[in-house]
């Protein structure tokens, strides 16, 4: 299974691709939804991930995930973390809005 990838990452690929040839349909509207929605640069974004995965239970598609979303909330996190087998400790949760609150 391939390792995700931030949508920030998305982007910047997609952008290169539409330079070079012409996107087919889904490929130019996954453009548009990347455009529209990655708050930060791929840099950035894979400098959280990173981060994030210094704390424990936070895997690579979690820390995907938190740099997409970018919570701002304790149930945000929770609710990212509702279909994990770990369970996040309180202060694992108070890391990752710091972490996020550094790349806002």
């Amino acid at each position: 299974m391939p390792e995700p990838v931030p949508l920030a990452r998305v982007k910047e690929l997609l952008t290169e691709a539409a330079g070079q040839r012409t996107l087919p349909r889904e490929a130019a509207l996954a453009r548009e939804h990347a455009e529209l929605f990655a708050r930060l640069s791929s840099a950035d974004a894979e400098k959280l991930i990173a981060e994030l995965r210094t704390i424990p239970n936070v895997d690579h598609a979690v820390a995907v995930k938190i740099a997409d979303i970018l919570p701002q909330y304790p149930e945000e996190v929770r609710l990212l973390f509702s279909r994990e087998r770990a369970a996040l400790q309180e202060d694992d949760v108070t890391k990752i809005l710091e972490a996020v609150a550094r790349y806002r």
